[in-house]
């Protein structure tokens, strides 16, 4: 496994982290714990959680099994706070008192005292960004996180709050060959101010490992009533060229579809991971196997032209 630097930091990643969204709910504890040791045998680093994953019992599946491996020194664990379930729905809320409330609470459930890495989930109209920085500035100093950072912010959002909080250190965002539209202003703020990009759904919502070009398999989450809703958009006609070029490019270099599209998006400056997520053991390997494929820069850059 490769490693990085997070943006200008000194908290160093494997290039390729662990998604956990599906923990305790597409994949149930025995796959977890398979995916989990497949990650860290790779040499993996990076693992990515939340309190709402997993209809709320990602973080205490994921917790147990850290324990159970003696892996919690092995790895950074990265978390996120400011996203709720109250009355049946999620909610934004980055309030001082909901932000330490849900850091406890992971705590709790991770079986650990310290994050590596504490992120805002979303930014909130709602909340004053100076107190949503302040809860994030307090856990750091109080060492219940070694690193602090935000996700899914916009570019002016993103600019605004590392003028605020300079000990910012990274964007946790949407990034693939089909969702580029943080190139325009969240990869240049990044830049300026010395932060690093964690990119998530690097496979498109997994469109570009080329599942969905026959149709949609019926144990895919396109056919999911829970997550139809997330694939759709990317299955559109405008997005298939995209899809293609991907194709033609792995069937050229004889690797898999996976491996182009994560090469292409580790190769984006200044992208410090790309977090990959899977329902089984077998397609997280194919996902981490990127580490041993070389894609020319010939190829890299034809898909950046065509998608």
């Amino acid at each position: 496994m490769h490693y990085r630097r997070v943006g200008s930091s000194g908290l160093r990643v494997s290039r390729l982290g662990l998604g956990t969204m599906g923990f305790g709910t597409s994949v149930d504890d025995i796959e977890a714990e398979e995916q989990l040791a497949a990650f860290l045998d790779a040499g993996g680093t990076l693992i990515d959680t939340a309190p709402i994953y997993g209809d709320g019992n990602t973080e205490t599946m994921l917790g147990a099994l850290l324990g159970k491996l003696g892996a919690r020194e092995d790895i950074v664990l990265s978390g996120k706070a400011g996203l709720a379930f109250r009355d049946g729905n999620v909610v934004r809320d980055a309030s001082r008192k909901t932000l330490l409330d849900q850091l406890d609470q992971s705590l709790r459930d991770l079986g650990t005292d310290h994050l590596d890495l504490w992120q805002v989930h979303r930014w909130d109209e709602a909340t004053p960004l100076e107190e949503t920085l302040a809860a994030l500035d307090h856990a750091l100093t109080s060492g219940r996180t070694r690193y602090v950072g935000v996700s899914n912010f916009y570019g002016w959002q993103l600019g605004t709050a590392a003028a605020l909080l300079p000990t910012l250190v990274s964007d946790q965002v949407e990034y693939s060959l089909l969702r580029r539209d943080a190139e325009d202003e969240i990869v240049p703020a990044a830049q300026h101010h010395g932060l690093g990009i964690i990119a998530w759904a690097p496979l498109g919502r997994g469109v570009l490992t080329g599942k969905y070009r026959g149709g949609i398999p019926t144990d895919s989450r396109g056919a999911d009533n829970r997550w139809e809703g997330y694939v759709r958009p990317y299955l559109s006609g405008e997005r298939a060229h995209v899809v293609e070029a991907v194709a033609k490019a792995a069937d050229g270099l004889d690797v898999t579809m996976s491996h182009v599209a994560l090469a292409w998006v580790l190769h984006q400056s200044p992208v410090a991971a790309a977090l990959v997520g899977a329902r089984t053991t077998a397609q997280l390997s194919e996902s981490l196997a990127t580490e041993d494929v070389e894609i020319p820069d010939e190829i890299l850059s034809a898909l950046d032209d065509v998608s």
